[in-house]
């Protein structure tokens, strides 16, 4: 029985890995390249979260925000699994923070219900949704893994290892969000003072470059303004 344990506590040992290093690169909210302490590079995809597609509303606060959290970096990566396009998929940490989990409490992400099982994050999401931070002061956001089973993009999300006969998926440029939604168009403003109202600010902020609306990266544009 003895001999047992020790061979299933070598197994699991086997699949664990963790790897230390230096954050040279952040793709968006939930993926990064780790340069190692022997200088290989690895990309990082972060466990048990997704976050908003470049091409969808937050997309870039959530990469900004996890930039902030991690680039240039020196960080713990709790590797879980290897995903289909040869991510190493697991928590990031920066110190004792789990920059997962802190993604999650920003707002700047949303618990990965497909892959994910940490109640800690699923109770941020939570708290998040509830407090209205970041993607959360839309009611109606829309999750990642809707908006690609929409078509809308082809980002490489997986977190787990393909079937043994499975291709991985060809990627294609996504599209860039259309300029015009309703009455608003991205035409250069960037100031709270250019706005008209919180939804106006709100669309600026969401879909157009260089704003200058969000000055405590909550995710809620000209609260003195407009957003009160």
């Amino acid at each position: 029985m003895l001999r047992f344990f020790l061979v299933l506590l070598l197994m699991t040992s086997a699949h664990a890995e963790t790897l230390s290093g230096h954050i040279i690169g952040v793709n968006d909210g939930d993926t990064a390249t780790l340069l190692t302490t022997d200088r290989k590079p690895v990309k990082i995809r972060l466990w048990q979260i997704d976050a908003p597609e470049r091409d969808q509303a937050f997309g870039e606060k959530s990469k900004q925000s996890l930039s902030d959290l991690i680039y240039r970096k020196d960080v713990t990566v709790q590797v879980d699994t290897q995903d289909q396009y040869g991510r190493s998929v697991g928590k990031v940490f920066v110190g004792g923070m789990d920059v997962n989990l802190e993604q999650i409490k920003r707002g700047m992400a949303w618990f990965y219900t497909q892959y994910g099982s940490d109640e800690k994050y699923r109770a941020a999401e939570r708290q998040a949704k509830a407090a209205k931070y970041g993607l959360w002061i839309d009611p109606a956001a829309e999750a990642p893994w809707q908006w690609r089973a929409s078509g809308k993009t082809s980002r490489p999300t997986a977190v787990n290892p393909p079937a043994a006969n499975q291709a991985a998926p060809s990627k294609t440029a996504t599209s860039n969000p259309p300029a015009v939604v309703s009455n608003y168009r991205c035409d250069g403003r960037q100031h709270c003072s250019q706005m008209s109202s919180c939804a106006e600010a709100t669309y600026f902020i969401q879909h157009c470059p260089n704003v200058k609306m969000d000055g405590n990266n909550d995710g809620i544009p000209c609260e003195k303004q407009w957003c009160k």
